[in-house]
């Protein structure tokens, strides 16, 4: 990003504020949703400031601003806090406005209040009482917050819409928090009101991102939630293909329909998870996107007002596939579907969800449930053993999307046979096998391990066991915590070998926890004993336990596992 296009800094409030510039939150930005956990939270923080020994500054996380002028600013992410801010200035002026009420010094009261007013608030005019704001709201909340809050007057509270009376509720429960305040202490009232106010300005501050269009901003997000930062995408994409719409001077009935379907769908998907949703149904429909370059392929192709309800009833499609996906155990898929949606979810594999919506849209349910099964088997080979970079496997599987949403491919063995390059073949995939070492003291991994136990149990013995069951857990041979020494073993020895997964077996729970530490003579009798007869195979085969023994047990796991996870057609 080039540096004329984003600016970083930290600002007080009162720089950002009190500096003449004005504020805007986008008119499609989502409401006003602050309720009184996060005021609480709030105001214990700027007490905290406020104590003789207390905090010096409190800091208030990122505030992510558009602009073309430097003079007139678009709120991207913040509109919540800068809200809430300015509540707690209109609540400091009505206290004012009381003591003003009541005689109390009322010229200097009086001065204190405008002035505070013009600085943080904004110009009233003095015949309409009409704002000149500093802070502009969105289309839903901005009419009650400049007619209702900003003059300091009776608040109505019937036929509002439920951001509106937040609105209301944050202003009526600051308005009692700084009373509460003044009234903790004596001297000059409206004086300690009007530093409140400076101290509120001066100790809370922002590291302020300044860019000058959406897709500077996009990329913003994208970085800082890189980063661990959550900024919400989600509304940036919102703004942009709603401003589609403002631009072309739609009806509001127009506007509301769309709103009212765009947040049916957030709601379901929470906010966090839509970006991952658009790009896979973006990319279950058309050439491969790049996360990083997803706004800025939206934004070019995205622009009509056709375009967006287009968009629009394609997510509609789309969501309950990537939902059932997401969530196999809540959807209503057939339970072989659920199962091997279960296992993606599991091995924590996403790359083929784009490839699977689009299957899902054309394929007959056979053919769809083919090739359900048949990333299970690629990701068990590509990505769970072989451990490949996904960046191919990724532009294979959305390039076979494309094809599958035009039309090209319209049934599973075409499907399948322009997927062979994600494929490991049988002797790729037994001698990855042979080597693998899967770390169970990783909660993925060790549902991994299970998974992968009880598909070999199933081979074995035909019983078809939950890999999630409380009833089982996976043994090592050699013990995880063995002692030094254990069976002969190195600590090198040890320390190589306890997470291979030929050292790995299934036990039932009571009976793994009594054997603990013992050594494997002592354990293979146990063994023999148990009802999974891939354990006791492993005690009928092995007299001894040694590397050797490991290697070679792990050998017959690899053998049994290629036929396991095998595609014919690719074979």
């Amino acid at each position: 990003m080039a540096a004329t296009n984003f600016k970083t800094e930290n600002n007080t409030f009162r720089k950002l504020i009190g500096n003449g510039l004005t504020y805007r939150i986008p008119r499609f930005q989502r409401d006003y949703s602050w309720t009184s956990e996060e005021w609480e939270d709030l105001w214990m923080d700027i007490l905290d400031t406020l104590k003789a020994n207390g905090e010096p500054a409190h800091y208030m996380g990122y505030l992510v601003l558009q602009s073309a002028d430097d003079k007139t600013f678009d709120v991207i992410d913040g509109q919540q806090r800068l809200t809430t801010i300015s509540i707690i200035v209109l609540a400091v002026l009505k206290n004012i406005q009381r003591l003003i009420d009541a005689g109390n010094d009322a010229d200097a009261n009086r001065q204190r209040l405008n002035q505070i007013r013009q600085t943080y608030v904004g110009y009233l005019d003095p015949v309409t009482l009409v704002a000149r704001p500093k802070l502009t709201l969105n289309r839903n909340n901005n009419n009650y917050f400049q007619n209702y809050l900003v003059p300091l007057g009776h608040l109505p509270q019937r036929g509002f819409r439920a951001s509106e009376h937040l609105l209301r509720n944050a202003f009526d429960w600051f308005d009692r928090q700084v009373a509460a305040y003044l009234k903790a202490s004596s001297g000059d009232e409206g004086k300690r009101l009007a530093q409140l106010t400076e101290d509120i300005s001066d100790r809370l501050f922002f590291t302020v991102i300044t860019v000058t269009d959406e897709l500077n901003a996009y990329k913003v997000f994208e970085t800082l939630n890189a980063r661990g930062v959550r900024l919400s995408a989600t509304d940036l994409l919102k703004n942009y293909l709603f401003s589609v719409l403002d631009r072309g001077g739609e009806t509001d009935h127009e506007l509301r329909n769309l709103e009212d379907r765009w947040e049916n769908i957030v709601g379901r998907l929470q906010s966090e998870n839509f970006p991952d949703f658009l790009r896979v149904h973006w990319n279950s429909r058309r050439a491969f996107a790049r996360q990083a370059d997803l706004f800025k392929t939206i934004r070019a192709r995205i622009n009509t007002r056709e375009a967006v309800f287009q968009l629009l009833r394609d997510m509609e499609e789309d969501l309950d596939t990537y939902l059932a996906l997401s969530s196999p155990e809540a959807s209503d898929w057939a339970q072989d579907d659920k199962q091997l949606a279960g296992a993606l979810k599991t091995f924590r594999v996403r790359q083929p969800f784009p490839l699977l919506l689009a299957a899902k849209r054309q394929f007959d349910a056979a053919d769809f449930t083919g090739l359900l099964r048949s990333t299970v088997v690629i990701s068990m080979r590509f990505n769970v053993i072989g451990a490949y970079s996904t960046a191919e496997q990724e532009r294979t599987y959305n390039a076979v999307a494309e094809r599958i949403a035009t039309r090209e491919i319209t049934q599973l063995g075409a499907a399948l046979s322009a997927m062979r390059g994600v494929y490991p073949d049988d002797a790729a995939f037994r001698s990855a096998f042979a080597d693998k070492v899967i770390r169970t003291t990783d909660a993925r991994n060790n549902r991994v391990v299970r998974f992968i136990l009880c598909a070999l149990e199933k081979r074995l013995s035909n019983q078809d066991y939950s890999f999630t069951s409380d009833a089982f857990n996976i043994e090592h041979v050699l013990p995880q915590n063995a002692p030094d020494g254990w069976g002969g073993f190195s600590n090198d020895d040890a320390e190589a070998m306890t997470y291979r997964l030929g050292n790995m077996t299934l036990l039932q729970t009571g009976t793994n926890r009594n054997i603990g530490t013992a050594v494997y003579a002592d354990k293979r009798e146990t063994y023999r004993q148990s009802g999974f007869a891939i354990t006791q195979k492993l005690a009928n085969d092995h007299a001894d336990w040694t590397p050797e023994h490991i290697a070679t047990r792990q050998n017959w796991m690899a053998n049994q596992a290629t036929a396991i996870w095998r595609i014919a057609q690719l074979s």
